[in-house]
Parts: structure tokens; C-alpha cells; sequence
């Protein structure tokens, strides 16, 4: 069924701006993601969608397209900005260049696992940097679940820390992913990510890091046979609204869109660790070796790292507080 939603949803972009009215007084709009059909962002953007639908009476319409339809997440963010694009679900490395007290998401080991960090992100931290996208002319909704950004490699095997000197892996072109590895020893290379599946299978680059789903669904069981369990970072995922769109919508639409992501929230952090499980499952059955490493001393290799990314952050040593304040109180 939900398959049957999405092939009902990716429909040809509409000409014209956001928020583009229909028959009548319905509103349709846009919401742009970057991942493949399957994948959690698409499941969750669709039961937003239906949610939206359902209690605006049908006079709110939300289109989902995946796989970058829309464009990358950081021309998303700009086309939110600017009101030519409604909503995104994109992860917040992408936002950085935007709102720099986000970087602070960047720093390695900031949180211990999947759920304390979206204890954390579901809370009143979560809310203080969703708030920050508004004098961006955005209006952050909902964090869904984030993404455990592990490592893996095409051949080369991984036992420990030291395994990682100068070992080209492929990060994000986030200034706090290459701090982190390259604290770890290893060689990040900033490399687009529709690049990343031919340059393993060149041998441009060694391995990469990601969350055990996207590695299923893009196939790169296909190329690399070695997938740690490391967790080095924690990718948080915002749904996001332009706020020029936002501004269309009646004090009602408002609510009922804001309870919606919500909602559609608490439906990713479910559906994330479901996938998260499969994909392991799956990786073990392509004989993929799948391997849990002690990381001690993965995190204290990159405390400088930590140290170099909170310097140059706003605001950084105190909102970094405020989140270990959360995780202890989340521990308790």
C-alpha cells in the first residue's frame, strides 16, 4: 500500500511558485527528500502527507519526491529559504552553511546511541535549534530519527583504531566529518555522494561511512564487504517548511501541518530502527562481514577534534552544555 502512495505521489513538479493553488482553496505542496523510494524519509513523508490530509479535510495536499527530484539538500535549503520550494526532510550537516550553531551536530561521539540522541532532538534542545531556522525564512516542524553514521570499507579490514591510518574514506563536505577523521587517523575525502558507489568500486577511495539502510538500499553491498558498527556520528534530520509557505497557511492549516510532523515524527523513530535492524539482517545473509568494534578509543582520539569544532561554533560551549545536560537527564 505504502508503495502504491508513492507512485501516487511523484508526480511532475508543478510550474509556478510554492504553496501552488488548486481547485478551490486547496494548497498543494512540495516536499523534496534526497533518498531512494524505500527508505525511511520517503515512508515517513508519506504518513506526513496522509496526516495532513486527514485533518485538513483534504484542503491541504503535500507531493512527495524523492532521490533529489527536487534537488540536494543544500539547494533545497536555499530554494526553502528563498519560498521557490515548500519542505525538505534533509540531514543537518546540509543546513550548517546556514545556521552555524547546527555544526555543533557534527562533533564525534556527541551522543552514545540512536535513542539518546533522539531523546535529546525530541525534547526542549530539539526545539531550541528548530527554532533557529526561522530568521532563515524556514520553520523547523520535526526532527525525525537520526541516522547512526557507521564505517565501512571495500576490502581493507578494521580491527581497531589504528587500522584507520590513512585509509581514504569518503565523508560529507562537513568541516566537523573531516575534523573527525582525520583525528582518527584516516584520509576524509569530500566526495559527492552519487560519486561514491563507482569511486569504491575503482578503488578512488577505501570506504565511507553510513547508516546500515542506505547502505542496503544503494547497494553497496555490491562493492564493499566490511561494515562496522562504530557510530562515530549521529545524523540529526529535519522536516522543515519554507516560511513563505507557512505564512499561506490559516492559524488551523498551521496546526494541523505542525501536528502532522509531529506525529510523522514519532512514526520515523520506529520505522528507522526497523530498517536499521533489516538492513543488518541483510547485510549478513550477502555475507557482508557486519563487526561491533570497542570504540574507547575511537572517542578519545577525536576530543580534539571536539574541542576545534565547539571554538568556532556560536554559541557552542553552552548550547553543548545544554545537550549534556539533556543526555544525563535522558540517563536517569
Amino acid at each position: 500500500m505504502l508503495a502504491a502512495a508513492a507512485c501516487g505521489l511523484m508526480v511532475a513538479v508543478a510550474s509556478g511558485g510554492a504553496a501552488a493553488q488548486g481547485n478551490g482553496d486547496k494548497i498543494v505542496m512540495k516536499l523534496g527528500h534526497t533518498l531512494a523510494p524505500e527508505n525511511h524519509y520517503q515512508l515517513t513523508a508519506l504518513e506526513f502527507a496522509r496526516l495532513v490530509k486527514q485533518k485538513t479535510g483534504g484542503k491541504v495536499e503535500v507531493q512527495v519526491f524523492p532521490q533529489s527530484q527536487l534537488g540536494g539538500e543544500v539547494q533545497m535549503t536555499q530554494a526553502l529559504r528563498t519560498g521557490t520550494q515548500d519542505m525538505m526532510l534533509s540531514a543537518q550537516a546540509a543546513v550548517v552553511n546556514t545556521i552555524k550553531q547546527w555544526e555543533i551536530f557534527d562533533i564525534p561521539y556527541l551522543f552514545n546511541s540512536i535513542d539518546e540522541a533522539n531523546h535529546v532532538l525530541q525534547g526542549p534542545v530539539g526545539r531550541k535549534f528548530l527554532d533557529m531556522m526561522e530568521p532563515a525564512n524556514m520553520v523547523g516542524l520535526a526532527w525525525i530519527s537520526v541516522g547512526e553514521r557507521n564505517l565501512f570499507t571495500a576490502k581493507k579490514p578494521v580491527d581497531n583504531v589504528n587500522d584507520l591510518k590513512d585509509l581514504k574514506v569518503r565523508v560529507m563536505q562537513s568541516p566537523g566529518y573531516l575534523a573527525g577523521y582525520k583525528a582518527l587517523g584516516a584520509n576524509p575525502t569530500p566526495l559527492a555522494y552519487n560519486q561514491l558507489f563507482l569511486a569504491l568500486s575503482q578503488g578512488l577511495v577505501d570506504g565511507a561511512d553510513t547508516s546500515p539502510e542506505q547502505f542496503m538500499q544503494d547497494k553497496f553491498a555490491d562493492v564493499a564487504k566490511h561494515y562496522y558498527i562504530t557510530h562515530v556520528n549521529y545524523l540529526p534530520v529535519v522536516m522543515a517548511i519554507s516560511k513563505t509557505t507557512w505564512n499561506k497557511l490559516n492559524p488551523e492549516q498551521q496546526k494541523a501541518v505542525r501536528e502532522s510532523a509531529q506525529q510523522a515524527a514519532q512514526f520515523d523513530l520506529k520505522e528507522y530502527h526497523r530498517q536499521y535492524d533489516d538492513a543488518l539482517a541483510q547485510m549478513k545473509k550477502r555475507g557482508v562481514e557486519v563487526k561491533v568494534l570497542d570504540t574507547t578509543q575511537w572517542s578519545a582520539r577525536t576530543a580534539a577534534a571536539r574541542n576545534e569544532i565547539l571554538a568556532r561554533i556560536p554559541d557552542g560551549p553552552a548550547n553543548y552544555k545544554e545537550i549534556m545536560a539533556a543526555k544525563a537527564a535522558a540517563a536517569r
